[in-house]
């Protein structure tokens, strides 16, 4: 009897997220808010309360988590983050400064103390690669000049995250100065092993796990990144980033291979994730913190356009492609639940889970608006206020052609 429950539940889940995505597509929007939102509905205090699968939900979205990691890697070479980081650092200085800072501010005054803070910092600095690849890709302009300069935003991003994770994965946990310390030394030589000997045997691993059949090369990574991820979170280190690590190892045909076998199953565990996320977030938590998410997104929308901006000057691009590129990085959405769902499960703030929910629910919608009318905006913006002094200058000009003009009868 508890199977047949189980069954029918799961089901309901996977055909509802189904019909959900399908209702996004259809109007151009991201499912995360849509996703979030079933797992509000059918929660602790939501509309009807699941039982018999929340476990089997819960395996589902720590799989969801680590295919994230895993699908994010693969979109990386060792060589394209090794060039980023040289070259790009400077902008992902001052995205973290820009961003970070906010997010641990407001949990500092909302008295949620330092781990909470460090946290929150993460939740807020970490854009959305999904969902602006899918903004930028429906906007037409992945071939724009201030692209490059918004995906080197995000590659740093992405790299900064296979550090902060352990840290954050240390912190929560209850972890010490000495273990803390220890964790983030064996993330660090894990990754920089990793970078090393992708760099060096890249081909060698990819040709190891290489498979002319679909299905082997499906199993291979698959049972691999589980595996790896496995290892790493007994060494306390972080699941997600044992999976992003071995994204990062397999190249070439072998990582395009994986990708496209892998990304419906991506698909379908992130969107448990986010209902996962959602089940374990009470509604009625929601009202007393979204003042406070409200104003955060509001804040950190402004410095993350800020952000964009300053990165696409310092690439030489023309000041709309710098306000198109600051837009096109406001949206928040996967790793930002990610990073708060470490401190949920951890129990580290009550009110941090509902606090992250309304703020990527905010920013994922608002997001795809900035992109498209950031530019446009403050184009306009610049003509108004030129116009009273261009007119005021036109009126002097007229005045003093008037009076140098030759008196006629």
């Amino acid at each position: 009897m508890h199977s047949a429950v189980l069954l029918i539940e799961f089901g309901s889940i996977i055909l509802g997220l189904g019909l959900l995505g399908r209702f996004a597509a259809r109007f151009r929007l991201s499912p995360i808010p849509l996703y979030l939102l079933a797992g509000l509905a059918f929660g602790e205090g939501g509309l009807l309360p699941l039982g018999a699968s929340e476990e089997f939900v819960a395996t589902g979205a720590e799989i969801g988590v680590i295919l994230l990691l895993l699908m994010l890697g693969l979109e990386y070479t060792a060589s394209d983050l090794v060039s980023n980081l040289k070259t790009h650092y400077p902008s992902g200085l001052v995205d973290c400064a820009l961003n970070a800072l906010p997010g641990a501010a407001v949990a500092l005054l909302l008295g949620w103390g330092p781990v909470a803070a460090v946290v929150l910092a993460g939740v807020t600095w970490i854009s959305s690669s999904g969902v602006i690849a899918k903004v930028l890709g429906d906007l037409g302009r992945v071939g724009n000049r201030e692209t490059p300069v918004i995906l080197s935003v995000l590659v740093l991003e992405d790299l900064a995250m296979a550090v902060y994770l352990p840290i954050v994965t240390a912190l929560v946990a209850g972890a010490g100065l000495l273990a803390g310390s220890l964790t983030l030394a064996i993330a660090l030589g894990a990754a920089g092993l990793v970078l090393f000997v992708a760099l060096r045997y890249g081909r060698v691993i990819s040709r190891f796990v290489s498979s002319d059949d679909p299905e082997k090369l499906l199993l291979v990574v698959l049972g691999l990144t589980i595996l790896v991820a496995g290892v790493a979170q007994q060494l306390q280190v972080s699941a997600a980033v044992g999976a992003f690590l071995v994204g990062i190892a397999l190249s070439g045909e072998v990582a395009e291979g994986a990708h496209t076998l892998l990304s419906p199953l991506r698909d379908l565990f992130a969107a448990v994730f986010f209902v996962f996320f959602g089940l374990h977030t009470d509604p009625s938590s929601i009202p007393p913190v979204l003042l406070p998410a409200l104003g955060l997104a509001v804040v950190t929308a402004l410095t993350k356009i800020a952000t964009g901006y300053w990165a696409a000057r310092r690439a030489g691009i023309s000041v709309k492609g710098r306000w198109r590129a600051g837009g096109a990085l406001v949206a928040r959405g996967e790793f930002s639940i990610v990073i708060a769902g470490l401190a949920v499960s951890a129990g580290i703030e009550p009110s941090l889970g509902p606090l992250a929910t309304a703020y990527v629910l905010i920013l994922v919608v608002l997001g795809p608006l900035t992109a498209r009318y950031t530019e446009p905006v403050a184009t306009w913006w610049s003509r108004r206020r030129e116009s009273p002094r261009g007119t005021a200058e036109t009126e002097t000009t007229a005045r003093a052609k008037e009076a140098d003009a030759p008196v006629t009868d």
